[in-house]
């Protein structure tokens, strides 16, 4: 079973709302800090946005910020993503990521262990 598995991309017009969510297999869930990232074609993958092992606290990237929210239920071992206002340029495939709540940096990919196999997200003008 996959570490992690996204679901709920898809392609909608620009304004609407999406909801991805990320199911995890981790255990125990709890002890991992969770992110979400994207990566567009051509370009490098980008933090979106992260949540602590306990829900406590949450960051954004600044051209999400106001637009998404994430959030996680260690009861369910979930992590889901709230999408609204897309724009074309959040067009990209979405990631969920699990990462040791350690000092770090939260938007380095490399400092995550576990991927999911991403899931599609198209805005259309």
């Amino acid at each position: 079973q996959a570490p992690l598995v996204e679901s709920g991309g898809g392609m909608v017009q620009a304004g609407a709302s999406l909801r991805l969510s990320c199911e995890a297999s981790i255990s125990p869930f709890r002890s991992w800090a969770m992110g979400w990232f994207r990566q567009a074609p051509g370009k490098e993958r980008e933090f979106v946005a992260g949540i602590s092992w306990n829900g406590a606290l949450t960051y954004y990237a600044d051209s999400v910020k106001g637009r998404f929210a994430i959030s996680r239920d260690n009861a369910k071992n979930t992590v889901t993503l709230q999408m609204n206002n897309l724009k074309e340029e959040d067009t990209a495939v979405y990631y969920c990521a699990a990462r040791r709540p350690v000092e770090g940096d939260r938007a380095n990919p490399e400092e995550y262990r576990y991927w999911g196999q991403g899931t599609q997200v198209t805005v259309a003008s």
